[in-house]
């Protein structure tokens, strides 16, 4: 079935958490490109965190270092790897999923955003 107007998956790849968008209102299959550490995790955000401890939010309701909060979400600041405060598991899960990226797709070129054309008729 193809994706309509009203309908949008979202793919993570489980081993290098390259993330897929299919479908929405252009039909279009968008690859955001490979990202540093510092710009790539946003800041997890949920109730049963510490305010201590900055953890980095992986995907579905999780911290890149596996702690799960039913209603997770990423937050709208970036978390920063330097931090003194960012958890190290996430820091090194960052790192070994960052190195999971083959090169040759790491350039702004190498993951495109494609629109379907309407078929001619």
């Amino acid at each position: 079935m193809l994706p309509t107007a009203w309908h949008e998956e979202i793919w993570s790849c489980s081993w290098c958490y390259a993330a897929t968008h299919v479908g929405g209102e252009w039909f279009e299959i968008e690859r955001p490109p490979y990202l540093p550490m510092e710009m790539r995790w946003e800041k997890a955000d949920a109730d049963g965190l510490s305010a201590d401890v900055s953890h980095a939010f992986g995907i579905i309701d999780r911290t890149l270092c596996g702690i799960q909060e039913v209603g997770m979400s990423p937050s709208d600041y970036w978390w920063q790897p330097e931090r003194e405060n960012a958890c190290e598991a996430c820091r090194e899960a960052a790192v070994v999923i960052g190195e999971r990226w083959p090169q040759a797709m790491r350039s702004e070129d190498a993951r495109l955003s494609v629109v379907r054309r309407p078929a001619a008729g």
